[in-house]
């Protein structure tokens, strides 16, 4: 009997929309969240800001948590988010290396890691921050980056502490996807 592999859903990058993206791909599935989910979230975080500034023209579009044109949704949209599907985010602490992350599962706790990763384009004119997940799928671990036109899979867990480690030192932040709220 031959084995069914798993299709693993990716979605790529569209404007600024890679945390939508990395959400999506980090729960495998094509709208566990969608830009109205985001902008919902985004625009209850503003409302429930005691130290809201005042509305101008520009506010319009550049809100506090996310571009309402293109995207580019913050880190209260990512952890409102995932808290409103039961998880909790970890921020990993760079000092203790990612040898403290349990990459194998043995605890069943962690569900996946979202990078926030420096990014510079245009001969590095241009700089911003890109969402990406990295999730571990029926014992295997992916780099689901949006950017990325597949996923990549990783040989091993020594190749994922390799690329966090490398990830990093480019001043990334690393932030642990938790299962069950704590």
């Amino acid at each position: 009997m031959e084995s069914e592999k798993k299709e693993i859903y990716h979605e790529k990058q569209r404007l600024q929309f890679c945390l939508l993206h990395s959400l999506n791909n980090l729960f495998q599935e094509k709208d566990a969240f969608t830009r109205v989910d985001l902008n919902a979230i985004a625009e209850r975080l503003d409302l429930d800001d005691p130290n809201k500034g005042n509305w101008t023209p520009v506010s319009a579009i550049f809100k506090p948590h996310h571009n309402v044109l293109t995207g580019n949704y913050d880190i209260n949209v990512l952890i409102a988010a995932l808290e409103e599907k039961g998880k909790r985010v970890v921020w990993h602490d760079r000092r203790t290396g990612v040898s403290t992350i349990d990459l194998e599962g043995t605890k069943n706790e962690l569900m996946g890691i979202v990078l926030n990763v420096p990014v510079k384009k245009y001969g590095g004119l241009w700089r911003s921050r890109h969402w990406v997940a990295l999730r571990r799928i029926d014992g295997v671990w992916y780099n689901l980056d949006s950017d990325f036109s597949t996923p990549y899979l990783y040989k091993d867990t020594a190749e994922v502490r390799h690329f966090l480690d490398y990830i990093i030192s480019t001043d990334a932040e690393v932030l642990l996807v938790m299962n069950g709220e704590k």
